[in-house]
């Protein structure tokens, strides 16, 4: 493959080398947040643990050579509704059934509504600080969170619409609130200093897959889930600052290496490829369950594209030339100097995390930077 060179090198994100955001935990936070949980160490022991296990993470992150960094979500339990427990109005409910995985059952919690939804005072302003400490030239620090789709998705599961449709029987209503909350998030997330923030998604995921729709009993389309989904998500940003990079990630379910969903993006490419206003997006690629590169003709001109080629589901690292041919089969689609690579996904989208070890993690890492450095240039 031909090589593009440094005069075509990424000095913003997302960067030819990325990152999705999520590391395994290392067996001492696991082992703290256990003793937590069960009364044996203080709320203040835990966070001292998380503090010295994030900063011995974001050192490795800066020696495998990546350009934005995170904490790894390790002072979360899940990527998604920590953030959602996080917000006014939100609370955390244990319910009788957990997430569908190939071959797997997740712990069963979730997010439920008592009350009026807002943004402000957040928790994870805090963690991101303690990220941004570490930003150096080159370096900038990364906030993930859920994205206010994936919200509205959880409080319309089966197990929590009654109580979400009782203190919100206007829909319309929901929307506002989950829009306008994370507006101000956003707001005191950026006065903190935060210039990267994105935003996971697998909600699409979920409208691609067949399995999906079969267990729907409404007459609701693709398409309309499709636009409900993605003038959510424009509401929710709409106003952000100039320099705050947006992007948002989407994949089909990641939890102890099984996943929950399968299809191509065909289905939902226009919408989200074409209206969504983000800057980029991380996809996921690396098996058959996403389809082709096809529907990438669809990504909006001047949007950028993270191919997630590797998986981070495996320890078994993928084959070099193998991956350099699917990147120069995507660049016919979205020309190369707006392709990136990365992982498919985290590597611990729970504090379970995959299977594989830290050791396979961080060799992963090292092939996905190898190989951008020999298609882009070092």
């Amino acid at each position: 493959m031909t090589v593009v060179f440094e005069a075509d090198k990424r000095t913003s994100t997302p960067f030819r080398f990325d990152n999705v955001g999520s590391f395994l935990r290392p067996a001492e936070l696991k082992d703290a947040r256990k003793r937590f949980a069960a009364g044996d160490i203080s709320r203040q022991q835990l966070r001292s643990v998380e503090d010295a296990t994030i900063e011995d993470l974001i050192s490795k992150q800066k020696e495998v050579g990546l350009g934005a960094i995170t904490d790894g979500e390790f002072r979360r339990s899940w990527w998604h509704l920590d953030f959602m427990w996080g917000l006014h109005g939100v609370e955390k409910r244990d319910i009788g059934n957990g997430y569908q995985f190939k071959g797997k059952e997740t712990r069963a919690e979730t997010a439920r509504v008592p009350g009026k939804i807002s943004g402000e005072d957040h928790p994870f302003i805090e963690h991101f600080k303690f990220v941004q400490q570490f930003e150096e030239e080159g370096v900038v620090a990364r906030q993930t969170i859920p994205a206010p789709a994936q919200f509205l998705s959880e409080l319309q599961r089966p197990e929590n619409k009654e109580s979400t449709d009782e203190f919100y029987p206007d829909q319309d209503a929901l929307i506002e609130d989950i829009a306008a909350a994370y507006r101000t998030f956003i707001k005191e997330l950026y006065e903190a200093g935060c210039r990267n923030l994105q935003i996971d998604d697998c909600t699409w995921g979920m409208l691609v897959d067949e399995n999906y729709w079969k267990s729907r009993n409404d007459n609701t389309s693709v398409e309309e889930l499709s636009r409900a989904f993605v003038t959510l998500n424009n509401k929710a940003i709409t106003g952000h600052p100039e320099d705050l990079t947006i992007t948002t990630h989407v994949c089909r379910g990641n939890y102890q290496s099984t996943w929950a969903s399968s299809g191509a993006y065909d289905k939902v490419a226009e919408v989200l490829f074409g209206e969504e206003n983000v800057k980029a997006y991380y996809l996921e690629f690396d098996t058959e369950r996403a389809g082709g590169f096809e529907s990438l003709s669809k990504v909006s001109d001047g949007k950028l594209v993270v191919l997630g080629l590797f998986s981070s589901k495996l320890p078994e690292l993928e084959d070099k030339e193998e991956i350099k041919a699917r990147i120069e089969e995507a660049s016919k689609h979205v020309p190369l100097e707006r392709l990136c690579i990365s992982p498919q996904c985290g590597f611990a989208s729970t504090e379970e995390g995959n299977i594989l070890t830290e050791k396979e993690q961080w060799e992963k890492l090292a092939l996905v930077r190898e190989v951008a450095e020999e298609v882009w240039g070092k």
